[in-house]
């Protein structure tokens, strides 16, 4: 196994990612105001991680977050999936793309791009995918992009996993989300309906205290690339912009004291028609964009 590669340096951020899982193990903050501060709960041994299941800084993959029951319906066949949570397909199963070694294709000063093929069947899932994963830091700017592609029709939908920490205290955190509804969910995680957040306690379109409950989807307002997220906290701001439609917030469920901001497709989409669809075919080019801005702020939360 591999080591971190480390990209970035300088006055901003310094970022290391693992191959195994192309995860993120560390987003460190240098900055004469800040000094050096580490933002994210990582795991840097590969060992270590195996041996958990917190997904911590990780890619997931083929579909982020829940596919209810295993059962993938496309264009009239139904493909049962790997279960691994609560007999629903979780981040693509007990052996996603977080569990795979992902080849170093480009490794450079300020940015390192990684590659992996998932072969037809694998969880499941229909067709060959090949995923390509960057991450380039720009001064205090981490902008991650997946792009992909499929031999025959699939779901694809994948995000990137950090858990992000800037005070001790996930309680302590304040978390604002550029979205008008979320998803409510089962007793299992998997989506109900989507709702409005208004006199909820989801709703955090100006900044609020983060729930230590919080494991559900929001339903992010506008499309295409735009700003949907600011976490605060200890003296740090962390600034979220995303294409993606929806975003789930996971307050660490009690293993690790992180907020994980997963810019991402609807969980369970495959179930909803009515949804952004999740499905990539043959000749369609899968995209994903992030960019994570962190900076000093001048008053605490």
């Amino acid at each position: 196994m591999t080591g971190p590669l480390r990209i970035g340096g300088g006055d901003g951020l310094v970022v290391e990612v693992a191959p195994l899982g192309a995860r993120i193990t560390s987003i460190q903050l240098l900055a004469p105001r800040a000094g050096v501060r580490e933002v994210t709960r990582g795991i840097a041994s590969d060992q270590e991680y195996l041996a958990s299941s917190t997904y911590q800084g990780c890619t997931v993959g083929r579909v982020a977050n829940r596919i209810a029951g295993g059962d993938l319906p496309l264009d009239g066949r139904r493909y049962p999936l790997a279960t691994n949570d609560l007999g629903n397909t979780l981040h693509g199963g007990p052996d996603g793309f977080d569990r795979r070694t992902w080849d170093v294709v480009e490794h450079a000063a300020r940015r390192v791009a990684l590659a992996l093929v998932s072969p037809d069947g694998d969880q499941g899932f229909p067709g060959t995918v090949r995923v390509r994963a960057t991450f380039e830091v720009d001064g205090p700017v981490l902008r991650t992009s997946y792009d992909a592609e499929t031999d025959a029709p699939t779901a694809l939908s994948l995000a990137s996993h950090p858990y992000f920490s800037l005070t001790e205290s996930v309680a302590d955190h304040r978390l604002r989300v550029v979205a008008s509804s979320y998803l409510p969910v089962d007793a299992t995680g998997v989506p109900t309906d989507i709702a409005s957040v208004a006199g909820s306690a989801y709703d955090l379109r100006e900044p609020a205290r983060v729930d230590p409950a919080f494991d559900h989807c929001w339903l992010l307002d506008g499309t295409g690339f735009r700003e949907v997220a600011e976490l605060t906290g200890g003296g740090l701001s962390v600034t979220l912009a995303t294409d993606q439609p929806g975003l789930q917030v996971y307050a660490g469920g009690g293993e690790v004291s992180g907020i994980a901001l997963e810019p991402q497709g609807l969980p369970d989409a495959v179930h909803h028609p009515e949804w952004p669809s999740v499905v990539l075919r043959p000749g369609e080019q899968y995209r994903w964009r992030s960019e994570i801005t962190v900076r000093p702020v001048t008053t605490r939360p």
